[in-house]
């Protein structure tokens, strides 16, 4: 079942804070973050039921190359992410989005 990702406007800051963050580590290296989160949403869109929920309704895809998870959620019509956080960061950071 494929459904539209969508994400939130939050979600879309923290994504561009992670990619500048890893820029200014390495040139390059926030467009290969960049380059895994689309791989992700990408699949997230295709089988969005391949991932396993972690809390309740909330699913999460890891991410390649970095130690970062995507927290989505699947509904009627469409897959809204919540944040795409680091492994490390604590997982009730998540709750707080929904």
């Amino acid at each position: 079942m494929s459904l539209p990702v969508i994400l939130r406007h939050e979600t879309e800051v923290g994504i561009q804070e992670a990619r500048d963050q890893f820029e200014a580590v390495r040139v390059g290296l926030g467009n290969q973050f960049l380059a895994r989160v689309r791989e992700v949403l990408a699949r997230i869109e295709k089988i969005p039921e391949l991932h396993g929920k972690v809390w309740e309704d909330v699913s999460a895809a890891r991410l390649k190359q970095f130690r970062y998870v995507v927290y989505f959620i699947v509904l009627a019509n469409r897959v809204e992410v919540l944040a795409v956080l680091h492994s490390a960061r604590d997982p009730s950071a998540r709750q707080s989005r929904e």
